[in-house]
């Protein structure tokens, strides 16, 4: 086993650990590659001295609402998604508004979603952001039915590159979280996504319709 003895020993660990991670480390889980016990300026200094190391390179270092990951420069996503084959997700601009709801006014009800919107919500848009991992029910509401709540999940936030929702960007630049439009899905995913034949007519829109084209989210390392 190596001997550690600089602090630029405890980079190379906490560096190789995060490359070989396949999902975000929080902190408690990065603290247990070692003996020695640190306090959180340490810690904050160790991994902020690494993310410089990384400033000038292709993947980066980001800190997300679970913990930390190397991931994919955003302007170097288009080269890597020509190595891709599966045919990014399109998602209708029924999903991806009802998204964009419960993200900025979470926690609401379907019916709150259709107050908003001014149409019925089919409830195959509903999972399939649960399907996607992007929303929850977490909770319900004291009111006649008991109606769910939903609102975001970690994975969204992590999807968007984000710490928190106070880093969502403002409604007036709400292209910026379309971008998830265009984040490949699973086959189990895929068989969740709702039919244009499935959907209400309200709900049933063209190719024209569909969330437009954006560069997918970083892909982690």
């Amino acid at each position: 086993m190596v001997t550690l003895y600089k602090p630029e020993d405890f980079k190379i660990v906490l560096e190789t650990a995060l490359l070989a991670a396949n999902d975000p480390m929080p902190l408690a889980e990065l603290k247990k590659l070692f003996d020695q016990e640190f306090d959180d300026d340490t810690w904050r200094t160790l991994l902020d001295d690494l993310r410089r190391d990384w400033a000038n390179r292709g993947v980066e270092l980001v800190q997300l609402a679970t913990g930390w990951r190397f991931q994919t420069r955003p302007e170097y996503q288009a080269f890597l998604d020509r190595l891709k084959n599966e045919k990014p997700a399109r998602y209708s601009r029924a999903v991806m508004e009802t998204l964009a709801i419960i993200a900025y006014r979470q926690p609401v009800t379907r019916g709150d979603i259709e107050d908003i919107r001014g149409v019925a919500v089919s409830p195959n848009i509903l999972k399939t952001l649960e399907a996607r991992g992007w929303i929850d029910t977490v909770g319900h509401r004291d009111a006649p039915g008991r109606p769910a709540l939903h609102a975001t999940t970690r994975k969204f936030l992590d999807d968007l590159a984000l710490r928190s929702l106070s880093e969502l960007p403002p409604l007036t630049e709400i292209e910026k979280v379309m971008d998830l439009a265009e984040l490949p899905t699973t086959p189990a995913e895929a068989e969740a996504l709702p039919e244009q034949a499935d959907r209400p007519a309200e709900e049933q829109v063209d190719d024209r319709q569909q969330a437009d084209a954006f560069p997918a989210a970083p892909d982690a390392a």
